[in-house]
């Protein structure tokens, strides 16, 4: 049996660090054999999620390493509905329902709710947060 890792990201792509080590902490953990099933974003953490984040061609684009990711490996990718909401992160549901006129999370991703990270807790043998 695999030991099972979530991830918290909660700091922004690009004020500091830790979304990006996250991202790379996670290849390396896929690469050895552990399981990463889900990845939270929280707090800042969600601005990782933005489709429309345009960084110089010369610099790394982590929303996009994430969206890759997660779709090579089938990871989870969930952005708390809360703090993204709060950051103008959202899906196409929500931006109609708030009555906007686009939705901006990036493909990969999902909005939803705490309790998704409380089951993470909960389903994995370990939890590595990155950030505050």
């Amino acid at each position: 049996m695999n030991l099972k890792i979530g991830v918290i990201v909660s700091v922004g792509p690009y004020t500091h660090q830790a979304a990006d080590t996250a991202y790379h902490f996670v290849k390396a953990a896929l690469r050895k054999g552990y399981d990463v099933p889900r990845v939270f974003f929280y707090h800042d953490g969600v601005a990782v999620s933005n489709r429309l984040q345009v960084p110089p061609q010369d610099e790394r684009n982590v929303q996009r390493n994430w969206t890759a990711l997660a779709q090579d490996a089938g990871i989870d990718l969930v952005v708390c509905v809360a703090a993204a909401q709060r950051r103008g992160v959202l899906d196409a549901k929500e931006a109609a329902r708030l009555g906007k006129d686009s939705d901006t999370l990036a493909e990969g991703f999902r909005i939803s709710g705490l309790g998704q990270m409380i089951e993470m807790a909960i389903q994995c043998d370990r939890i590595v947060t990155f950030g505050d």
